[in-house]
Formats: C-alpha cells, sequence, structure tokens
C-alpha cells in the first residue's frame, strides 16, 4: 500500500473518491501529494498536475475560500505559461482545464469578467485539446458564464454538447452534474417544472454514484425549486435533514443557500425571528465565502426584513454590506435572480 501512495495516479483517484464522500481535507492532502509527486517526475505531462492543483482547488472552493481557489489556478494558469515562455507552447489540455476551473470561483466572487474570459481562453484552447471529456467540461462549465449575459438559449445548447459528449464517454458523474446544471439553468429561467425534474435526475445519478456532498448540494437547489412551486413543507422537511450535512468547511455556499431558505420559509409561516437567525447565518456563510451574488442576495432579504420590523440602523448595516454587489440571473446559487424572488 505504501508503494502505490507514491504513484501519484493513485493519490488522484483516492482524491477524487474522498471528494465524492465530501471529506475534503483528505482529499486535498492525496491531491497535494499527488502534485508534489508529478512535480518531482520530470517526465510528468503538464496535465497530470493541472488535475493535481484543479483537485485541490475544488477542495477550497467546496470548502467556501473560493479567492484562495481561483488564486490557486491563477498560479497554476501563470506557472504553464512561464514553463511555455522558456521552451515551446504550453500544453493545450493543461491550459484549457486550469481555465474551465477558474469559471466557477470568478462567478462566485461576482468577477464576471475574469470568468468571460476565461471561458474564452478555454474556447480558444478546446480545438487543440486531445481529451473530449475536457472539452465536454469546458461546455458544460461555460453555460453559467452565458446565463449570466443573459444568454439562455446559449447556455442550453452549450450543455447539449456537453451532455452528448458525455454520454458517448458513459461518464455518469459528470452526465450528473449536466443534469444539475440543467436544472440550475431552468431554475434561473423560471422553469420551475423542467428545473425539478432535471434536478431529480442529477440527484438520483449522484446518489447512485455515491456523490454524497455533491448530492447534498443539488439537494438544496431542488429545496429551492420545492419552494417556489409552492411544495413549502416538503421543501422544509428536505432542508432540515441536509443542514447536519452542511457548513461553513463543506459545501459553504450551499449551506448559505439551506439557510437562506429556510429563512424565507419561516418568513412565510409568520416567523421573523427564525428568519432572522436563519439569515444572518447565511451572511456569515456568504460573506466568508466571499459568494458575490448570494451575499447581495441575502443581505437584501436580511435587511428587508429588519426594515419590516422597525430596526432601520440594522437594516441599513445590512444593506451596506451588500453595496458593491451584483444579484442577477446567473449569479445566485439559487433562483430565481432576487428582484424577482
Amino acid at each position: 500500500m505504501d508503494e502505490d501512495l507514491n504513484d501519484p495516479q493513485v493519490r488522484l483517484r483516492l482524491g477524487e473518491a474522498a471528494l465524492d464522500a465530501g471529506e475534503l481535507m483528505e482529499a486535498r492532502a492525496h491531491f497535494e501529494n499527488a502534485g508534489r509527486l508529478f512535480d518531482a517526475a520530470p517526465e510528468a505531462a503538464p496535465a497530470h498536475r493541472a488535475t493535481a492543483l484543479r483537485g485541490r482547488a475544488v477542495t477550497h472552493l467546496l470548502a467556501g475560500e473560493v479567492r484562495y481557489a481561483a488564486h490557486l489556478l491563477e498560479e497554476g494558469i501563470a506557472r504553464l505559461q512561464a514553463e511555455a515562455a522558456s521552451g515551446g507552447s504550453p500544453d493545450p489540455d493543461a491550459l484549457l482545464m486550469l481555465h474551465v476551473a477558474a469559471i466557477g470561483p470568478y462567478t462566485d466572487l461576482g468577477a464576471y469578467a475574469r470568468a468571460a474570459h476565461a471561458a474564452e481562453q478555454a474556447l480558444n484552447l478546446a480545438p487543440d485539446a486531445a481529451d473530449p471529456a475536457l472539452v465536454a467540461l469546458m461546455h458544460r462549465s461555460i453555460a453559467r458564464t452565458l446565463i449570466v449575459a443573459g444568454r439562455t438559449g446559449e447556455a442550453e445548447a452549450s450543455l447539449a454538447k456537453a451532455q452528448e459528449i458525455f454520454q458517448r464517454l458513459e461518464l455518469h458523474t459528470e452526465l450528473a452534474h449536466c443534469h444539475w446544471m440543467r436544472g440550475y439553468v431552468h431554475s434561473q429561467d423560471g422553469d420551475l417544472e423542467q428545473a425539478e425534474r432535471e434536478l431529480r435526475t442529477a440527484r438520483d445519478m449522484l446518489v447512485a454514484g455515491r456523490s454524497v456532498l455533491f448530492t447534498v448540494q443539488v439537494e438544496v437547489e431542488l429545496a429551492d425549486v420545492l419552494r417556489r412551486r409552492g411544495k413549502s413543507a416538503e421543501a422544509e422537511e428536505l432542508l432540515t435533514r441536509l443542514l447536519d450535512q452542511l457548513g461553513p468547511w463543506r459545501g459553504a455556499v450551499h449551506a448559505g443557500g439551506a439557510h437562506r431558505l429556510l429563512g424565507l420559509l419561516a418568513e412565510e409561516r409568520g416567523d421573523p425571528e427564525a428568519a432572522e437567525e436563519h439569515y444572518v447565518s447565511a451572511l456569515a456563510l456568504l460573506e466568508r465565502a466571499g459568494a458575490a451574488g448570494d451575499l447581495a442576495d441575502i443581505c437584501r432579504l436580511l435587511g428587508d426584513l429588519l426594515r419590516r420590523a422597525g430596526r432601520v440602523e440594522a437594516a441599513l448595516d445590512a444593506y451596506r454590506t451588500g453595496l458593491g454587489h451584483r444579484a442577477a440571473i446567473g449569479t445566485t446559487t439559487l433562483g430565481p435572480a432576487p428582484a424577482d424572488s
């Protein structure tokens, strides 16, 4: 076994397995070790090093360290470009992988121009990429930048391309993520029946693949759709069960989303005190994570709640916290755009 752990490919597989299980610290350790082992092997392909770095970045992203995840990916891109400058062109698969991985953190941070630039770079690299799964991943990832730009039809077309490739390659977990993103697109676009169908499909596929943490995140988005479809009791039952499986270091942004939804449900049943507790919990999680669209949204919800209670100064403090951030279609984890919620 010790000999196996000196194999970076084994470390990558262990990291992916730990990531699926939601064991983020364990996953991070495996990805870091894989990266060190690849660095010590001059013959290692740049795409292998990029895979280890992407894995590390994802663990930080899921732990609510969104800015650091973006920083890691930027460092990796700069390293590849510097290596290329000293002897040839950069590896297209490695660069594509890191640019694609950066789209999510940039969008969460509200750096929409950077996310769009990363998507543009990825599209330019795609024709030279050797790995079709990477190209599919690119099509899936750029869908969110298209939503932010208001190009929902193009986002759907991009997801269709990704889905076709993943089906052909029989990559079932990646296919589940396609259904997840389709559900997100429909949710943001207001097609709640389709959103529920796609999110349930994604959830069932992820359960079958034992992707524990990703399943929980999908279920938070499903609960959002259920509430908006008038199925409040089902949504609340689901969220109450999920809350124990999420937190500041485990699916932090979706933990904030769960508290946001529980706050809305508390408001709807006439319990402003419980709503305030949930909104404050969501605010703490989202402010730490730096999720700009979600932060703007929760600050508005908390501010409105406090203002209705006559607590004007506290409401102003909440509104000020959200200043400088934009919440619109495609910029929040949950839908619809806050102005319509």
